[in-house]
C-alpha cells in the first residue's frame, strides 16, 4: 500500500518542485505507514533520478518510450494510473501545476477516486481522511474529507518544506504501453533568451507605481542580476507597457515563486490570487496603506523610481555583476 508521486521533468532534468512533492509523499507514506514511489516519465539519467531517493523515495519508477515525447494528457494519466495499480497505492501525489491538473482528474477516474486539489498540508486525520486547502484566492481555507478507497492529490506550489530523507536507491525501467492517441507534432517553438514565468524561482514584478514604460529599465536589470523572470500587473499589461504574456494574477498566469518583487504594485484582491503561492513576497510602493504590504514578508514604503536604481546597485555589488 505505497503512497506513488508522480515527478515531472524539464529536459531530462528535476527542479525544486519535483523534490517538495517527494518530501511530501514521503511525509504522508511515513503517517500511513507505507513507503513513497515516485514515477517519472520520459528519458532521464539514473544519476538524476537517484536525487529523487534523497527526499525519501524508496522506489523510483522510470517510463520510457517514444509515445512520451510528446506531451499528451491522455496517455500520461494512463501510464500513472497504470503504476499506480500494479503498485496498490492508495495515495497518488501530483504537483497542481498545469500538467497535474491536466491529469490528476483522468487518474482519479481510472482509479475510481476522490481528488483533492491544490492541498498545502499533510492530511489533517487518516480516519476520516482530511485534506486542507486555500480557498477564496488565499483569504479562507477549507478542510475536505475524502471518502473513496484511493485519493488522487494535487499539491499546491512552495506549501511543503524540502525534507532530505535519504533512502537506498532502487531504479526500476519500464517502457510504456502503445499510445492511446497519436499526435503528430509538426513544429516546435520554444521561447529563448528569457525566463519562463511559469518556471522562475525569483520573479521581478511592476505595477502602474513605475509610471512609464519609460522607467523599466532598473527592473528589468535587476531580474537579469537576480536570474529572474519578469512581470506585470494588469493595468500595466492593459495599457500596452508590457506583454500580456507577463500579466499575473487572477486573469494573468498564476504562479508560485520562491521569491516575488511587487514593485509599484498595490496589490489589488485579483492579483494577490495569482501570486499568493510565492514564498517570500518584497513588496515597494509609496502607499503606507497598500494591501501588498498585508501579504508581503518584506516591505519598503518609498518611491520605486528612486529604490530601484539602489536595489540594482547593492545586488549587483553582492553578485560580484
Amino acid at each position: 500500500m505505497s503512497v506513488l508521486v508522480f515527478v515531472e521533468n524539464w529536459d531530462g532534468r528535476f527542479k525544486k518542485l519535483s523534490f517538495e512533492l517527494v518530501s511530501y509523499a514521503a511525509g504522508l507514506a511515513e503517517m500511513l505507514g507505507s513507503f513513497a514511489t515516485a514515477v517519472s516519465i520520459g528519458k532521464v539519467d539514473d544519476s538524476e533520478l537517484s536525487k529523487l531517493a534523497v527526499y525519501g523515495a524508496s522506489k523510483i519508477i522510470s517510463i520510457e518510450g517514444d509515445q512520451y515525447n510528446v506531451l499528451d494528457n491522455q496517455n500520461y494519466a494512463s501510464a500513472v494510473a497504470d503504476v499506480a495499480k500494479e503498485n496498490n497505492a492508495k495515495v497518488v501525489v501530483l504537483s497542481n501545476n498545469n500538467l497535474g491538473k491536466a491529469i490528476a482528474p483522468r487518474i482519479a477516474v481510472k482509479l475510481k477516486a476522490g481528488l483533492g486539489a491544490g492541498v498545502s498540508r499533510l492530511p489533517l486525520s487518516l480516519e476520516p481522511f482530511v485534506v486542507y486547502k486555500k480557498v477564496f484566492s488565499g483569504n479562507a481555507f477549507a478542510n475536505i474529507t475524502i471518502t473513496s478507497g484511493i485519493k488522487v492529490l494535487t499539491l499546491a506550489q512552495n506549501s511543503f518544506e524540502l525534507i532530505v530523507k535519504e533512502m537506498p536507491v532502487s531504479i526500476e525501467k519500464l517502457t510504456g504501453k502503445s499510445a492511446e492517441n497519436k499526435i503528430f507534432v509538426k513544429d516546435t517553438q520554444k521561447q529563448t533568451g528569457k525566463i519562463l514565468l511559469t518556471d522562475a524561482e525569483i520573479v521581478v514584478s511592476g505595477g502602474r507605481g513605475m509610471k512609464s514604460p519609460d522607467n523599466w529599465g532598473p527592473l528589468v536589470e535587476l531580474a537579469g542580476i537576480l536570474g529572474a523572470a519578469t512581470a506585470c500587473s494588469r493595468p500595466v499589461s492593459d495599457e500596452g507597457w508590457r506583454g500580456h504574456d507577463e500579466h499575473t494574477g487572477q486573469t494573468g498566469k498564476i504562479i508560485a515563486p520562491d521569491l516575488y518583487f511587487a514593485i509599484g504594485i498595490s496589490g489589488a484582491t485579483q492579483h494577490l490570487a495569482g501570486v499568493s503561492g510565492s514564498k517570500f513576497i518584497v513588496a515597494i510602493n509609496t502607499d503606507k496603506d497598500a494591501p501588498i504590504f498585508e501579504a508581503a514578508q518584506y516591505g519598503i514604503i518609498g518611491d520605486a523610481l528612486k529604490i530601484l536604481p539602489k536595489l540594482v546597485e547593492a545586488f549587483r555589488e553582492v553578485k560580484g555583476k
